[in-house]
Parts: structure tokens; sequence; C-alpha cells
């Protein structure tokens, strides 16, 4: 049950991340953006809105233009750092960037708090972000 669970949180994790990616890059994001950028169906994205809605990360105006509450963005920032720092170092170490990629998406969900900051501390000098 725990295991679903967490598969049920990763993917909300995921579609927070791309609003917040969607939101840097186009004027204003749409639930079919998102479907487009994951290359998800329209329905099981919808059904993804409604569940972030819910739970207080997003909000939907009107024209259906998706907006993460502070909440949200919080979550979707953490991801989103998480997953350029570890893509990033794994590019560093010869990695093929899509393959880099696809790695830290998987890892950014699994990495406990204490152990992203510990290699946060040691990757930032290595790519000289400190």
């Amino acid at each position: 049950m725990s295991y679903i669970r967490h598969k049920a949180e990763e993917s909300l994790e995921d579609y927070l991340e791309t609003i917040l990616i969607l939101s840097r890059r186009l004027s204003v994001v749409r639930s079919i953006d998102v479907a487009t950028e994951l290359d998800y169906s329209k329905p099981s994205v919808s059904v993804a809105m409604k569940n972030l809605k819910n739970r207080g990360y997003i909000t939907v105006s009107e024209e259906g233009y998706l907006h993460l509450t502070k909440e949200g963005q919080i979550i979707a920032e953490s991801v989103y750092e998480r997953h350029t720092l570890l893509t990033d170092w794994l590019v560093h170490l010869g990695v093929d960037p899509k393959v880099a990629a696809n790695d830290a998406c998987k890892m950014e969900h699994d990495i406990t708090p204490e152990s992203y900051e510990a290699m946060k501390k040691c990757i930032l000098p290595i790519l000289g972000r400190d």
C-alpha cells in the first residue's frame, strides 16, 4: 500500500514541477499544455489537476488557467531544484543528458532531504555553484 501511495505522490510532484516549468515558458498554463508536455492523455491530466486542486496545490481560473498555490509552488520548486542539480551532476560525470534527466527524475523523488542536502554540499562546488 505504501508503494502505491508513494508512486501517487511522485506523480503529483511531476505535475507540479511541469506546471512550474511551463509557467516560466508560457504566459498561461492550461491542462492541455501539461498533457502535451508530459505526453499524457487529456483525461489523465484532468483527473490529476482535480486532485491537485482538491489538495490545495493549484487553483484553476474560470478560463481553465492553472496557477500554483504557495504550497504547490514550494513543492514544485523543491522538486525542480533536485531535478536540475542531479541532472547537471550526472552530465558532469559524463552521463548522456537525456539519460541524466531521466535518472534524475527517478532520484529526485526517492532521496531523503538529509541525503539530498549532503549531496548538494558536495555537488555545488564541483559544478562551480558554491
